[in-house]
Formats: C-alpha cells, structure tokens, sequence
C-alpha cells in the first residue's frame, strides 16, 4: 500500500509574533523570554537592556510585540512609550513589577499607550501564573489596533438628566483590553445624576483602585471601587476590584453588591460573564449593557442571558475596537440589538433611559 502524499494545499501555518523584550535586568529577560518560548506560535526577534538599545533593536528588527520594564537607566519606561507611541507606535506590553505605590505606574502606562501591563512575579509560586498571562497578554497585544491618546473633555460641561431615574434601572459595562480607554470615554459622556453603572474590567489588583481613583476624577459621577455587600445608589459607578468578580442580586427593593473570588470565568477574575448573568436574573429588562473592546469572549454569553430578559444590549463595532473579540463573539450570538462605535456608546445609553422612562 503506498504512502499517501502530504496535502500540498493545506492551509499555512499561521505566522508567529515577534516578540521583543526590553529590561534591565538580564534575569528578568530570560524570565520574560523562557514563558514566550513555550509558546510556538510567540518567537522572540531579541531583547535590549535600555530604551537606547531597544530603539536600535525596533529599528532593525521590527517586532509586533515589546515587553517593557518600567524603572529602568538612561530613560524610564513610560518616557519611551511615550515617545515610541509618538514617532514609532508599536503593541507594547508592560511587565514590571508594582507595588500598591507603583500603581500609578502602572495606570500612566496604560494612559499612555501601552496595550497590557502585567507584574513581575515576587516568588516561585507565581512563576507559573505569571506565564501564562504573559502568553495572554502577548496575544491580545498582537491582535490590538493601536489608537490615538483620547482627550479628557470637562465632564462638568455635561447637562444632568432631567427626571428621576428609575431605581429598577442599572448600567453595566464590560471591558478587556483598551477598556481602560474605552470606558473613560463613554462615562466622560454621562452627565450626573444616572442609575447605578456597575464596571467589569479585565484589570490586575494593583491597577484597579487607581483605574477607579482616575475616573472619578475626569467623570462627572462618583467612580470607586466596589465593596462587598454594599448597596448601589444612584449617580455612583462601581468598578469590580482586580482578583475579584462582582455579581448582583436583588434583597429589600435595592441591588446589592458581592464580590467573590471563587474560580475565573474566561480565565478572568473579575469576569463580565459573572456581573451579566447575576444582572439578567436580578435586573432583567430594567437593565442597559454594553460590551466594549477586549480580547476572547467574556461577556458575550452573559449578554445574550440580558437581551433574552429583555434588556437593552449593546456592543462595540470593530472599526473603533483596540481588540475585537469580547464583541465580536456576542454579535455572532446574536446578543446585541445595537453594534455601535464606541464615540456612540453614551449617547446610545442616554436614549435608551429616555424610552424607557416614557414607557414607565
């Protein structure tokens, strides 16, 4: 019986990421470069030890990818990122490691262009997790649309909504990566004075209370962090803490807040899946959702358990997406009744509170 010949019109292999690795330290580059290499689809062009050194390597060997630590000689990280997503923008992933002090570190890199970010880890025990996320983090870096910086608007120049919102209403947003981004400019959008908005998104520990501390800043609601069994009130947003996922429920006539960190959803704590289906039960029809950028398919089942309660379900398009995947799987659930861009999003949110306000 002879051999049969390979298929010479098999699909191609996919092409691997290019990965480069800038730090300082030469323990920590082996580090970074071991976890990509178990990867094959992730090959690593070269590394740098300085922002001088890694200009020369972008230069030359064009990666998709750069893994950059934040303190480092001769320029800090967030200096160059700067100035790389200036002149030579490139997906970057931040890997650095950050304390509960350097978590404004961490959210600046974010504001400043940086796809990801992700700590170093600080034992053995880590080492493994850390790898895995790395991996994560590569891939949706590679896959993201890099956009400009958006511009902070005063969000005192929004007008309050005129009646008294519904207390069987809530807002619920999820994101992953370029969420940070996407969601300050949909709540720069929202005057004061809206039902609760509960936040998921994909976002470590050690960012989380700054993300929240930067929003509350520049929106014209109170942004914070949400607490276990806390009560949601008009005007505020709750942003689920990092290493925890935020459900709702419903006891005596208002919405409380839980907070758990049982297993990941999606491979994510806090998950969007675990707000959206704890929402559709508690919620219902009452609720308006939107699904922002992100990678892989959090949310997108939870959002098809709200449309199917009745809620208003939106998602964003992929022209104005940094990673279309979280959306893109709901749109081919069919869970979303509106694809919008993210410039649409508020605006989208405000209409569908008027309607129901006038069919209350």
């Amino acid at each position: 019986m002879s051999t049969p010949k390979p298929n010479s019109r098999s699909a191609p292999a996919p092409s691997r990421i290019r990965a480069l690795v800038v730090d300082d330290s030469a323990l920590a580059r082996q580090m970074v470069a071991r976890a990509l290499r178990s990867d094959p689809l992730i090959e690593i062009v070269g590394t740098a030890g300085d922002p001088y050194e890694a200009r020369e390597r972008i230069l030359e060997l064009k990666p998709d990818v750069l893994t950059l630590d934040v303190e480092m000689p001769r320029m800090d990280g967030i200096s160059f990122l700067k100035i790389l997503m200036k002149h030579h923008p490139v997906p970057v992933v931040i890997v650095s490691t950050f304390t509960q002090a350097g978590s404004e570190k961490a959210y600046e890199a974010l504001e400043a262009g940086a796809v990801e970010v992700l700590g170093k880890p600080t034992s053995s025990a880590e080492a493994r997790d850390f790898a895995i996320q790395l991996l994560q983090k590569v891939k949706s870096a590679a896959a993201a649309r890099l956009r400009p910086a958006l511009v902070n608007r005063d969000a005192s120049l929004q007008e309050p909504i005129d009646a008294a919102p519904d207390r069987r209403q809530v807002i619920l947003l999820g994101a992953s990566t370029g969420g940070t981004e996407a969601l300050k400019e949909v709540l720069i959008r929202l005057p004061k004075g809206l039902p609760p908005i509960c936040i998921v998104q994909h976002i470590p520990a050690y960012i989380s209370k700054q993300f929240a501390s930067r929003l509350n800043d520049v929106c014209a609601m109170e942004v914070r962090e949400a607490q276990d069994h806390e009560f949601l009130q008009t005007g505020v947003v709750l942003v689920a803490p990092g290493g925890y996922h935020m459900a709702l429920r419903r006891t005596m006539g208002s919405y409380q807040v839980r907070l758990e960190q049982t297993a990941p959803v999606n491979y994510q704590r806090p998950s969007v899946d675990v707000l959206f289906e704890s929402a559709a039960k508690c919620v219902g029809r009452h609720a308006i959702a939107a699904l922002l950028t992100g990678m892989g398919k959090d949310g997108a089942a939870g959002l098809l358990k709200l449309r199917d309660a009745g809620a208003m379900t939106l998602a964003q398009d992929e022209e104005s997406c940094v990673v279309f995947g979280m959306p893109k799987a709901a749109i081919e659930l069919g869970a979303a009744r509106r694809v919008l861009s993210l410039d649409d999003i508020a605006g989208a949110i405000l209409h569908s509170l008027r309607k129901r306000e006038v069919a209350t």
